[in-house]
């Protein structure tokens, strides 16, 4: 694996759930590139003037946040606002493009089935995106009769090989990240804007990560993340 794109509805969505296999990857050598539908207006706890570019904070603090995991190509969308993504051709259309312009060996997204064991999964947004993005991996991006103007741009098809889902009900992977939980601390808490309790959201983050390893049954104080992984045929 030499490439992952990673297509989230907010600045942040990786790193609650994903920062930490983020950061084994690309200790691994490999390149992943981050691409953000909005810019998480809508996010925060403050209020009046803090509020006024709270998009252009949280861009910066996703691309802090991407730096401690080792990721330096962070990409937004425009034209898409926070707690109003929908599936929609324009969306599938943009992340047909990322994908035929990065061509990942893997794409991880968030997944388009609602848990309903963990709402926080299931933000109309992340749903929006999980399904938009599996549309543009099957069968957009390798269809080369699809979007003909991305073709024109010079961005022939492309078959995405595997699909990870984050924040699936029904996940079939755990990913230990126990040695790489600093860096993923890190990253969650460069999203200041997000922590109105810094110190009690890395405890519950840990919390959550040590219950997932023992679900998977990883021994000791081993942490974890879980996925559903998705090959692609042919």
């Amino acid at each position: 694996m030499n490439k992952v794109l990673a297509v989230m509805a907010h600045p942040d969505d990786v790193d609650f759930w994903a920062a930490g296999t983020v950061a084994l990857w690309t200790a691994a050598g490999a390149e992943v590139v981050y691409l953000l539908v909005t810019g998480g207006d809508a996010g925060g706890f403050e209020d009046g003037a803090a509020r006024r570019d709270m998009a252009g904070r949280r861009r910066e603090e996703q691309r802090r946040a991407a730096t401690e995991l080792g990721v330096r190509d962070v990409r937004f969308l425009e034209g898409f606002a926070d707690g109003h993504v929908r599936v929609a051709e324009d969306l599938v259309r943009e992340i047909t493009r990322a994908i035929r312009d990065t061509r990942p060996d893997l794409l991880l997204t968030q997944s388009p089935s609602r848990a309903w064991h963990d709402i926080r999964l299931s933000h109309p947004d992340h749903l929006a995106t999980g399904e938009a993005t599996a549309r543009a991996v099957y069968p957009f991006a390798r269809n080369p009769f699809a979007f003909p103007e991305l073709a024109a741009a010079g961005l022939p098809a492309f078959t995405v090989r595997e699909l990870w889902l984050q924040g699936d009900p029904n996940p079939d992977h755990a990913v230990e990240v126990t040695d790489v939980w600093d860096r993923r601390a890190r990253a969650l808490a460069a999203h200041a804007s997000q922590h109105p309790d810094l110190v009690a959201a890395l405890a519950r983050a840990r919390r959550e990560a040590r219950a997932t390893a023992q679900k998977w049954g990883l021994p000791g104080d081993a942490l974890a993340e879980e996925f559903k992984r998705i090959p692609i045929p042919d």
